[in-house]
């Protein structure tokens, strides 16, 4: 999957282009634009360094299609209106586990070279709303996706109205071996017959 985000001009709203690996594209509707990083780049990188895939930028790449999006062009896929539906019905308590953290990643990515204890003092408050074993968190891990982080909205803000960031979602597993399959040629061995297996 492939989203782009355009730098629009301060206070117009703002939008990512989005386009599926199933070929269809969409426009995802955000707050304004500014200079500030836009909250779904924050959410996509978080998602990404952390890698999150039941968040809300893998629940795009398997399918849910959001109120705040709009279908451009290309093809959709035989009933995605319903698989959405049932991929939303799950979606509620991966998605709020993925907006905690990446919020939690961006105030740690406020703080100038933050120490273990820090990020896990912040942890302890941050993420208390979590079941226990998803706020667990790996202090290393997430100072490196605040630096992430950073270096993104450092790159944001030196952007002139009509330019953008792009980037891509990490496939699937499952559908990297689809695209390896559909590349891979077939082998065809030529047919032997066995000894002594002939035509009764």
């Amino acid at each position: 999957m492939h989203v782009t985000f355009p730098r629009l001009p301060d206070h117009e709203r703002a939008y990512a282009v989005v386009e599926r690996d199933d070929g269809a594209v969409y426009r995802l509707y955000g707050g304004k634009a500014g200079p500030g990083l836009p909250h779904d780049i924050m959410h996509f990188v978080v998602e990404r360094e952390l890698q999150i895939r039941d968040g809300i930028w893998g629940g795009i790449a398997s399918g849910i299609i959001f109120d705040s999006m709009q279908h451009v062009s290309g093809r959709r896929p035989p009933h995605a209106r319903d698989r959405s539906k049932e991929l939303l019905a799950t979606f509620h308590s991966r998605g709020l586990r993925a907006e905690v953290l990446a919020n939690f990643v961006q105030c740690v990515a406020g703080l100038d070279h933050p120490s273990d204890i820090q990020i896990l003092t912040l942890a302890a408050t941050q993420l208390s709303v979590l079941p226990d074993a998803d706020a667990s968190v790996d202090p290393a891990e997430i100072a490196a996706a605040a630096q992430a982080l950073q270096v993104e909205a450092a790159r944001w803000a030196r952007l002139r109205v009509g330019e953008e960031l792009s980037y891509d979602w990490p496939r699937t597993a499952l559908a990297a071996r689809r695209r390896a399959r559909a590349r891979k040629p077939r082998v065809v061995r030529p047919y032997k017959k066995r000894k002594g297996r002939g035509p009764a």
